[in-house]
């Protein structure tokens, strides 16, 4: 098994002045060849890109926040990448790296008190997009795709057996398609159907709550798992639920009954079945279950492979009453329960809402979060809330969006089973329902894709050719290579695109291949 470890933002910084010289032509391109159906587009995204562009969210919405690039069928990728201002990212750096004056700072003059003037062109950047005059740039042709792609696959980096569909994000047409309907090892492009279907069953407003519930008769007190494993006993909660917080409430509200002593338990009735994967223990997955703290990390990562604690919830009840003792309250060892219902809740916090969540899982590749996911779209589905279940509550939910799911057999949320299936239609055809106007509530599903060259599992990739202009899923198991998201043309056409290859035998060729494919979409006319 090989995962990509994500670098961060900060070690982009010279790349990033690099690959601006080279996107912001491009991108003013684009943006100038926009027309009134992407303007749609931009309409229905401006209040997300306010949204998740707060100081208290950006560590969970990297793919839009961090680089700026919130893309809904490639608007703000053709006119920018964006910072949480809305200026020009990849303009400011570079101007920086020409010791040009500008970015934050428009020049307050010697002598001029008081902090930097912020940029002035920022409040007008969609408005000017949505009123672009003109048709938008014809579609690439399928036969001049053909003669761009066709070649490529035929690198034996890519092994024996691939498929590959385009589609126009505008008109949903394929515009290139081969074994498009073959049943292919996903990897982690599977969480692209995760999050599609988590979106559809639970809405991107959806947050996922941890309490603290008192039994007066007894004396117990019950935490209670809400299968949130971005829960956090970091002092810098960051935005996430915080178990310290949860604490703090907690005692308080033990202090005013004059309780200064609990018998603590833990539960995790939330889920079901065996919370063991069929991959069995790994760094890139802690056990599944409705109780964690900070995905069970022993080492104070926050994303790719790290060791696990071999009891989450145990060790998450735990600190919990290491944080009780804290603020004056005494807890015993705590273990396994299950809160009745004349239990009385002292105290609750909840996670992000369920877009940030889906954006933070896409952009780091985040299995643990992925997995949460789909046991929440089980329980909101009716099924059982274990693997089994959440499989076919995934599936089920792919079937209402009105997606054809033949050839798919999906096993888990993450994509790290092996016995997953995909079809390269079946991507670009959940690519596709996200981006749909009439569908905001999937925004998440491509606002969450790492940006090529910036974020997540993309950002140290493209640094000489698409960087900013190609948005994609990665997915990488031993044998298999594949990449799903979007791309902006060279005349500022968004498509969406998958390729899968399997029976790959040297992971670095065959990304390098599937990047590649992925650039010479980002620069073909193709018409």
């Amino acid at each position: 098994m090989v995962v990509v470890e994500p670098r961060p933002w900060r070690t982009a910084r010279a790349r990033l002045a690099r690959a601006a010289g080279a996107v912001t032509p491009r991108l003013a391109r684009a943006a100038r060849t926009a027309g009134p159906r992407l303007a749609r587009y931009a309409r229905a995204t401006a209040p997300r890109l306010t949204r998740i562009t707060r100081p208290n969210t950006w560590q969970y919405t990297a793919g839009a926040a961090t680089v700026g690039l919130a893309l809904a069928v490639g608007v703000v990728t053709a006119a920018g990448p964006w910072d949480s201002t809305g200026q020009r990212t990849a303009e400011r750096v570079r101007a920086v790296a020409r010791n040009h004056t500008g970015g934050a700072d428009h020049g307050r003059g010697t002598g001029a008190a008081g902090p930097p003037r912020p940029a002035p062109s920022a409040g007008t950047v969609l408005a000017g997009l949505g009123a672009t005059s003109g048709a938008a740039a014809a579609a690439p042709r399928g036969k001049a795709l053909d003669e761009v792609l066709s070649p490529l696959l035929t690198d034996p980096a890519l092994g024996a057996r691939h498929g590959a569909s385009v589609v126009d994000l505008t008109t949903g047409g394929r515009l290139y398609g081969t074994g498009v309907g073959t049943s292919l090892v996903p990897a982690s492009t599977t969480k692209i159907a995760t999050a599609a279907a988590a979106l559809t069953a639970l809405g991107p407003d959806h947050r996922l709550t941890t309490r603290a519930a008192f039994e007066a008769d007894t004396g117990e007190l019950v935490l209670v798992g809400g299968g949130d494993p971005t829960l956090t006993a970091r002092a810098d909660a960051g935005g996430l639920a915080s178990l310290r917080t949860l604490a703090a409430n907690s005692a308080k509200a033990l202090r005013k009954r004059a309780v200064r002593k609990v018998t603590l338990s833990y539960d995790t009735t939330l889920y079901a079945g065996s919370g063991r994967h069929p991959i069995g223990v790994n760094d890139n997955l802690a056990t599944v279950t409705a109780l964690m703290a900070d995905e069970a990390r022993t080492d104070g990562s926050t994303s790719g492979p790290a060791a696990r604690a071999a009891d989450p919830a145990a060790d998450a009840a735990r600190t919990f009453a290491d944080l009780l003792g804290e603020h004056g309250v005494k807890a015993t060892p705590p273990g396994p329960s299950k809160a009745t219902n004349r239990a009385d809740t002292l105290a609750t916090v909840s996670s992000p809402p369920l877009s940030s969540l889906v954006e933070r899982m896409l952009t780091h590749s985040d299995n643990d979060l992925a997995e949460a996911l789909a046991r929440h779209t089980a329980a909101a589905s009716g099924k059982k809330a274990d693997f089994r279940g959440a499989s076919a509550a995934v599936t089920a939910r792919l079937k209402q969006l009105g997606v054809s799911v033949r050839g798919a057999d999906i096993h888990d949320g993450s994509g790290l089973d092996r016995a997953d299936r995909l079809t390269a239609d079946l991507l670009t055809d959940l690519l596709t329902a996200a981006a749909d106007p009439d569908r905001p509530e999937l925004r998440a599903a491509l606002t969450g894709l790492p940006v090529a060259g910036f974020t997540g599992t993309l950002s140290g990739r493209y640094t000489d050719g698409a960087a900013g202009l190609v948005r994609a899923k990665t997915g990488t198991l031993t044998g298999v290579n594949t990449l799903a998201g979007t791309v902006v043309t060279r005349d500022g056409r968004a498509l969406a695109f998958a390729f899968l290859a399997d029976g790959t035998t040297d992971p670095a060729a065959a990304q390098s291949a599937l990047d590649r494919m992925a650039t010479s979409l980002a620069e073909c006319g193709c018409r």
